[in-house]
């Protein structure tokens, strides 16, 4: 029978059930590989010794002494059982001092029995006042036993002290304890990293980096075990995605150079601006890799209005003009529909292929989405399948079994961060071969987070916004400290619309939901009090504004539950000017394109991240006339809510608000695993500060994977992968 590797080891076999099932349950340890991984938080020093006349208050301290008296106290308290707490005083001296500790409820039995008069220990605990006299209360103590105590004291003085992640079920110290039990396997810790990547770059080993995290006997060993057990996490990582973008590579795709004198042409013929420099840059770099025979992949990431659609665009129209088939998926219907709109305005009579009308070099754009008709969904299918549409705009329904193109060549898939990998695939699997793939984000990603989570995809960046797009100003307006800056808002609101022009309003909620009694026993948040009602909603804000501060004006209501028609309808309303003011949930978020809306106020806007502000605010400011977009919040000044709206207020740069946003979110959620209650498989790296370990360890895992890509020279490296993959698959793959 095969031995299971120590670190495969449950612990329940180790630790005893109890304990096992507190740590699987609360903390999703299983193994004694997963408590290895479970890494210290922080470490606590005991401090160096002191004289107890020198105590320093405040801080922690450490003194050897010996017990002078010790007083079990009796007091009447209502949360002890019968009515009665104990408390126990200790008196101790050192010859250049008393000092008092104290220890209350469950914590007085042990030192009750074991910190007799007379008795000599260590002591070490943080220095307060009580009463005038400085006391420890709870202290951590070592007794002294035996004659040649000076190592006992040196080294348990100067200890650091782990402080874990840990649970109200289950104390730091008692993890503590439980790593202490398993430290030994340590050693038995296969390397993932191959030895020359190690010694090359000066790393220490696996076991002795998990014995140093856990059990430091300086600074030193923290910061040696960090950096290695950094780059495990980094490399791990990029090696999985340096594999998967080598299988892309390996399949065949068809080639599709643009050709001159098509559809491109004659639709770049058309534009009455020329593309910024940018858009001409990452044209190229995506007409390249149409050019070759391995499936293009590729982010294509931009500001809010840099004019990622234009490009997609050319790049479909490329790919029609050699006889192929594009599809565009859109996360939305609202988001698809307002594509297909603007796809087919801006191609003109190109868009007509087969109609009346419709020009030598043209082709049809169709839309399909769930909602559609049976007949219009039956019409569009049959465009598809006999290649006479060659642009498709969608939902999730272009990945249905029933749709079937004649050739598809390319896939647009926008907002790349509501698809899932497997989405992706069901979409590519439409076409003979894998077709090319071009993901938009509006959502700027800093690069290291680009490599972490887009690391199977190539990147292009538009960072330049088009000619003829106006400043947008945005302002906090704190509705509970300042409520004239709220009526404020709405007079600019009006002056807006006076001056011809339109606003939204966006508020998180719709305001139909059931009032689920459930639902409502949520704990507010301790933050503020604002956070203890629900957030406000479309209904009743378009309701209250219509008959209050914006009477007169034609308001409008657009949310995600309505039928499509109807959301269609409203649309199509705001962008020909019928309507004043639309108030919306987040799905004008992406995509809508409106350029005589100049003005935007954002109700609760501390409900929304900081990614989620940048897109919405993006709606303004896309015509001539500026921008202008009012946070409205009733959270006080110096909380964290407020200091994101400040500082989405005080800067348009998407690239150094989603710096902002990750710093404040941590890497669990960027990643996307925060939803989903799993552990990040980032338990020391931090995507942010160490920019230059993924940089490199990119490079590296790209090198090993180019000369190995089976790993079967590493079979630790492959160990360590199928336990990334494993325990992260689903996040992963929805990531991708």
């Amino acid at each position: 029978m095969d031995l299971v590797p120590a670190l495969e080891e449950p612990l329940k076999k180790v630790l005893g059930p109890a304990t096992a099932k507190v740590m699987a349950e609360h903390l999703g340890l299983h193994t004694v590989g997963d408590l290895l991984h479970h890494y210290p938080r922080r470490y606590e020093e005991r401090g160096q010794l002191t004289h107890l006349a020198d105590l320093p208050l405040d801080e922690h301290a450490t003194v050897v002494a010996q017990v002078a008296d010790a007083r079990l106290l009796t007091f009447s308290s209502p949360k002890a059982p019968r009515g009665k707490g104990q408390r126990l005083e200790v008196t101790i001296t050192d010859g250049s001092g008393q000092l008092k500790l104290v220890f209350f409820g469950n914590g007085v039995h042990k030192p009750h029995k074991e910190l007799l008069p007379g008795t000599r220990a260590l002591f070490a605990g943080k220095v307060s006042v009580f009463n005038r006299r400085l006391q420890l209360a709870h202290p951590a103590y070592e007794l002294l036993r035996g004659e040649d105590v000076s190592e006992t004291v040196d080294t348990w003085a100067g200890a650091l002290i782990p402080l874990y992640p840990a649970t109200a079920k289950l104390e730091s110290w008692k993890i503590a304890k439980a790593v202490q039990t398993v430290l030994p396997s340590a050693q038995e810790a296969t390397d993932p990293l191959p030895e020359s990547l190690r010694a090359g770059r000066g790393l220490v080993p696996l076991p002795e980096a998990l014995l140093k995290i856990h059990r430091p006997h300086t600074k030193a060993d923290i910061e040696d075990a960090r950096s290695r057990l950094k780059w495990d996490e980094a490399f791990v990582l990029q090696v999985a995605l340096a594999r998967r973008r080598h299988a892309d590579a390996q399949l065949p795709a068809v080639a599709r150079k643009p050709k001159k004198d098509g559809l491109l042409t004659a639709f770049d013929a058309k534009l009455p601006f020329t593309l910024t420099e940018g858009q001409q840059k990452v044209s190229k770099e995506i007409f390249d890799d149409l050019a070759t025979e391995h499936p293009m992949h590729r982010l294509l990431q931009g500001e809010v209005g840099s004019g990622k659609t234009m490009v997609a665009l050319r790049a479909m129209l490329a790919v029609v003009d050699v006889g192929g088939q594009a599809a565009m998926l859109a996360p939305t219907e609202v988001l698809a529909q307002q594509h297909h709109r603007s796809i087919t305005e801006m191609m003109g009579e190109l868009a007509e292929g087969g109609m009346l009308g419709g020009v030598e070099h043209s082709t049809k754009v169709v839309l399909l989405t769930g909602s559609m008709g049976a007949a219009a969904r039956r019409e569009a299918l049959l465009h598809l399948v006999t290649g006479e549409a060659g642009i498709v705009i969608g939902t999730h329904a272009l990945i249905e079994d029933k749709v079937q193109f004649h050739d598809l060549g390319l896939v647009v898939v926008d907002e790349q961060h509501r698809f899932g990998v497997e989405q992706r695939d069901a979409l590519r699997g439409k076409g003979k071969q894998p077709p090319h793939l071009l993901v938009m984000t509006a959502t700027p990603i800093p690069r290291t987070v680009a490599m972490t989570v887009f690391g199977d995809l190539e990147t292009s960046v538009l960072d330049q916004l088009p000619a003829g797009r106006s400043p947008i100003a945005s302002h906090v307006v704190p509705a509970a400290d300042k409520p004239h800056f709220l009526s404020r808002a709405w007079e600019r609101v009006r002056e807006e619309v006076s001056n011809g022009h339109q606003a939204y309003v966006v508020c998180p909620r719709i305001g139909d939901e059931d009032d689920d009694p459930k639902k409502s026993k949520k704990k507010p948040s301790p933050e503020d009090e604002a956070e203890k009602r629900p957030p406000l909603a479309v209904l009743d804000v378009a309701d209250q504004l219509a008959k209050g501060p914006l009477q007169g004006l034609k308001v409008e209501v657009l949310h995600g539950r309505m039928p499509p028609d109807d959301k269609d309808a409203v649309m199509r309303r705001f962008a020909a000017g019928e309507t004043d003011v639309l108030v919306a949930t987040t799905v004008i978020e992406v995509g809508v394109n409106v350029p005589n809306a100049t003005a935007m106020v954002i109700m609760d806007a501390d409900r929304f991240g900081v990614s989620q502000l940048h897109q919405l605010r993006g709606r303004v400011g896309r015509g001539s006339a500026p921008g202008l977009c009012l946070l409205v919040t009733e959270m006080a000044e110096a909380s964290p809510a407020r200091q994101r709206l400040t500082a989405v207020a005080s800067t348009l740069d998407g690239f150094e608000l989603s710096r902002i946003d990750l710093e404040q979110r941590r890497e669990g959620d960027v990643l996307g695993q925060a939803q989903s209650g799993a552990r990040t498989s980032l338990r020391m790296l931090a995507v942010i500060d160490d920019e230059e370990i993924i940089a490199e360890a990119r490079e590296e895992a790209s090198a090993v994977v180019a000369s190995d890509p089976d790993l079967e020279h590493l079979p630790g490296l492959r160990t360590a992968l199928q336990a990334l993959l494993d325990e992260e698959r689903e996040q992963y793959l929805e990531k991708g």
